[in-house]
């Protein structure tokens, strides 16, 4: 491990800006081979974090939750944050599970859990499946697709949208500004303040219409949830649903059409679409970082001084490219051990992973049936990436392929 004082040395590490953007998993080695497994950061704005970008270190973080507490109004920074911080939106306390603690914690995540398993996850790949073969039809016939715009950004919400008995035609604009909210941009808070209005809509028609869907289900859960505490949970099941699945689409097929191991034989067969999705949770995560937790007091962390309400980031994808893990198991296939999901209390509750999967996997097969000779449409280092310090997804997805002819009516 790197000597702590000789680390300092170096000051804090930006995460942000061109070099982040450009290549943060080379960034995220650096930081490791310079200080360790936890590191001096700089947010957006030259705000100071911890980085813990080792795996056993993110593990333990994340299993000691009252040593590293979730409530941000623990923050030992918020004087210097100013109000337009365009990481707010995800930073500042409000009433949902998110920010929630112990028993609280467990009250509001297991209602939502309950609310998830109560979906059939075999009805839920068929509509999955549906929602796949409509977006295709849209563009069979044309020959190129961007497959980000056109498709895997709009698959979750639709599913989504049917979780939670809401009208198809509301989920563009709520799409968007779920987007635009986990971006770092100027518009990220009014875009944020969108969905939670949204949201609010959403419950008071199910509350004067129920039906068998999320909304409803939590309105009737023996958890006794206010109706501002659905609204909150509502937009963390919504933005956890979207962006993370959607880039995790997105990124599995980047992969399979630039990796040959993925590339169809003459004999018609691939590597399974199975592992590319544990793949890229390994090697190329759609929740890269994540904010965060905050030490509840003075303590040391792989040698490190944190004080009291200091901020840790957890760096989900630099950990899971941390060597150490690597040498105790070199091989992805077949290994969940990832930090992908999170870990611990606050870790994605069960079973949000399965839905996504189930998601992610199926629209991904549905895509490669239907359009077989499935190619880039650019040279693979000319994919640009999102500018977002939370998520790794792909601005766009440009493809070309046979067209296929679709019967007038359906595409």
């Amino acid at each position: 491990m790197t000597d702590p004082q000789h680390a300092r040395q170096h000051g804090p590490v930006r995460l942000y800006g061109p070099r982040f953007q450009q290549d943060p998993a080379a960034l995220y080695a650096e930081i490791r081979n310079t200080y360790g497994p936890v590191a001096p950061v700089l947010l957006d704005g030259d705000v100071p974090a911890w980085f813990v970008c080792g795996y056993r270190e993110v593990h333990q973080v994340t299993s000691d939750s009252q040593l590293f507490a979730r409530d941000t109004r623990r923050w030992n920074m918020w004087e210097q944050v100013p109000a337009d911080w365009p990481l707010l939106p995800y930073v500042a306390h409000n009433p949902s599970v998110m920010f929630t603690e112990g028993a609280e914690h467990q009250r509001r995540a297991g209602a939502i859990g309950d609310a998830l398993g109560a979906f059939d996850q075999f009805e839920l790949a068929q509509y999955s499946e549906r929602v796949a073969d409509t977006l295709i039809d849209a563009f069979a016939g044309r020959g190129e697709a961007d497959l980000m715009a056109q498709y895997a950004l709009r698959i979750p919400l639709n599913v989504i949208a049917q979780m939670f008995g809401m009208p198809e035609s509301e989920t563009p604009e709520l799409v968007r500004d779920i987007a635009e909210s986990l971006d770092t941009g100027p518009g990220a808070a009014d875009a944020y303040l969108r969905v939670q209005k949204t949201m609010g809509k959403l419950l008071a028609a199910k509350r004067a219409m129920p039906g068998p869907d999320i909304p409803s289900y939590l309105l009737e859960h023996d958890a006794n949830l206010t109706d501002d505490e659905i609204v909150q949970d509502l937009l963390v099941v919504t933005a956890a649903a979207q962006q993370p699945t959607a880039n995790w689409i997105g990124n599995t097929i980047r992969l399979m059409l630039t990796d040959e191991r993925f590339a169809l034989t003459l004999a018609g067969g691939r590597e399974s679409v199975g592992q590319a999705l544990n793949e890229v949770l390994w090697h190329d995560t759609p929740t890269q970082n994540f904010i965060g937790r905050f030490a509840t007091r003075d303590t040391q962390l792989a040698g490190m001084r944190i004080r009291t309400g200091d901020l840790l980031v957890l760096g989900l994808a630099a950990a899971n490219a941390d060597p150490k893990v690597r040498l105790e198991s070199p091989d992805s296939v077949g290994n969940h051990a990832h930090m992908s999901f999170g870990h611990g209390e606050h870790g994605c509750p069960y079973p949000a992973p399965e839905v996504a999967e189930v998601m992610a996997r199926t629209t991904v097969e549905v895509l490669l049936d239907r359009l077989p000779d499935l190619a880039l449409a650019v040279p693979s280092d000319a994919l640009e990436w999102h500018p977002s310090v939370w998520m790794r997804g792909l601005a766009s997805l440009p493809v070309r392929f046979t067209p296929t002819y679709v019967p007038a009516g359906l595409g």
